[in-house]
């Protein structure tokens, strides 16, 4: 006959009286597959190799002990070897001072000695549930930091020598050390997420994870769950308990971007949630302590962001502690031969491309140029040079510059009858046309064509907008 599965896999109970050991034995073995025993805290040590759902750990071993001193040592050793590990102290009758300083060192909670079989039980489900739930945030927080990284050899610097650049490398010194929110304004390919790396990089949560979420690209009923997490059960396809991203980020910076695409009716539960630093699951009703920076960024123009309609001002206030607002490409001109340059060799080593030469009239070219999609857009250009180009040095064309606006960019020709009738031209206008209406909001301008945010990047990179 199959064995039947226990509630949990395995609980270690270590006590130097036989009699504590064959009692807890008996009275867990209807909760555990498996309970170990061991009457030395050096031989459970041994054992003890991160599997334990739950440890039962006696405060004294000595003969006539009672200052937990042993205990608390061996506590110390065992959260060594496995940081996650969930131990709750067994003490003598009326220890409390001392289990209060042994969960000051680690300890989950405490039982004591004689126990009730019912409390024991208790602490001991209540305790080895944590250790389950402390496992499914550590791999949702995996999980959703191998979907935010950037892809292995995909992170770019923060380039530019402007003074601009310089005030924005500035502000990120200052803040970035700070547990200050951070907001980044700027247009789409500016490099605002770059900007939140960097702060990141440069905080004292460095060694801790980053977690970004693009709220631009997430669908409007998932959004609680994405970022609050749910229970099992919340709703139809919750068929497991999920951590969200503000959980996932614990002890880490969260990076939310286009945050200005988030409902208003969940902008004051993102607010409660920053302010009381705890989040409720969708479908739950026990709050869950979270230790995040936060740092947000937006593609919407300053009165847009003012607008009570579309964006809580209490919210903003909250988020904007420190606000950088990177410049566009077109207003620091000066920096485009350096970001040329690094894209030109970047990519040149990435395609085995040979070194290719760019003119002074190439480079006076590319400045005049407004680069309508900033960085990024420049970023495009110049790995579509690098494949495409013939041999000898770069020209214009290579850029292709002439399909793109520009300060004095000359007007495509109509066709006979009056109208171009070609499709990619027609496609590429009516891109353009919606990108200028709403000054380059690319979730705005991808809803008023009908097309994702995902498709209408892929469209612009088509047409080198």
């Amino acid at each position: 006959m199959e064995r039947e599965r226990k509630s949990f896999g395995r609980a270690v109970v270590v006590d130097d009286d036989p009699d504590i050991l064959l009692s807890a034995r008996l009275l867990l073995r209807d909760l555990f597959d498996e309970v170990a025993t061991f009457e030395s805290p050096e031989a459970a040590l041994a054992a003890i190799d991160g599997d334990a759902d739950v440890i039962l750990l006696d405060a004294n071993f000595g003969r006539g002990a009672t200052n937990a001193a042993e205990g608390v040592h061996w506590l110390g050793e065992i959260l060594k070897r496995d940081r996650q590990a969930v131990v709750v102290m067994i003490t003598a009758h009326g220890g409390v001072q001392i289990a209060v300083e042994a969960m000051k060192r680690g300890a989950t909670d405490f039982v004591s000695k004689p126990w009730s079989n019912e409390r024991l039980l208790a602490t001991v489900r209540t305790a080895a549930s944590l250790r389950a739930s402390r496992q499914t945030a550590a791999a949702e927080r995996k999980r959703a930091v191998a979907i935010s990284a950037p892809a292995a050899g995909g992170e770019t610097p923060l380039l530019g020598d402007s003074p601009a650049m310089r005030r924005i490398y500035s502000l990120i010194e200052r803040a970035a050390p700070t547990e200050a929110n951070v907001l980044i304004l700027g247009e789409n390919g500016t490099g605002k997420e770059l900007v939140a790396r960097e702060i990141h990089r440069r905080s004292r949560r460095a060694e801790g994870v980053m977690v970004s979420v693009d709220l631009g690209a997430v669908a409007g009923n998932l959004f609680e769950s994405e970022l609050f997490g749910h229970v099992k059960g919340a709703f139809t396809d919750a068929r497991a308990d999920r951590v969200g991203r503000l959980q996932a980020a614990d002890g880490g910076t969260l990076f939310l971007d286009e945050v200005g695409n988030l409902p208003l009716h969940l902008q004051p539960k993102l607010l409660t949630a920053l302010e009381q630093r705890q989040v409720v699951p969708v479908g739950g009703n026990r709050p869950v302590r979270i230790d995040v920076r936060m740092v947000a960024a937006t593609n919407l123009p300053p009165e847009r962001l003012h607008d009570e309609t579309l964006f809580r001002q209490d919210l903003l206030f909250r988020l904007n502690t420190v606000e950088i607002e990177l410049p566009p490409l077109r207003e620091r001109r000066e920096d485009i031969p350096l970001l040329v340059d690094h894209y030109v060799a970047l990519y040149a080593k990435k395609y085995g491309k040979p070194a290719r030469a760019l003119s002074p009239e190439l480079l006076a070219a590319l400045q005049d140029y407004d680069w309508p999609g900033n960085v990024r857009a420049l970023r495009h250009a110049a790995e579509r040079a690098v494949i495409l180009a013939a041999d000898g040095a770069f020209t214009v064309e290579d850029f292709s510059l002439a399909r793109g606006p520009a300060r004095s960019a000359p007007s495509l020709p109509a066709q006979r009858g009056g109208s171009d009738l070609n499709l990619e031209r027609a496609e590429k206008q009516m891109v353009e046309q919606a990108l200028k209406k709403h000054s380059y909001n690319i979730s705005l301008a991808a809803q008023e064509l009908g097309l994702t945010r995902a498709s209408l990047y892929r469209r612009m990179d088509k047409h080198g907008l």
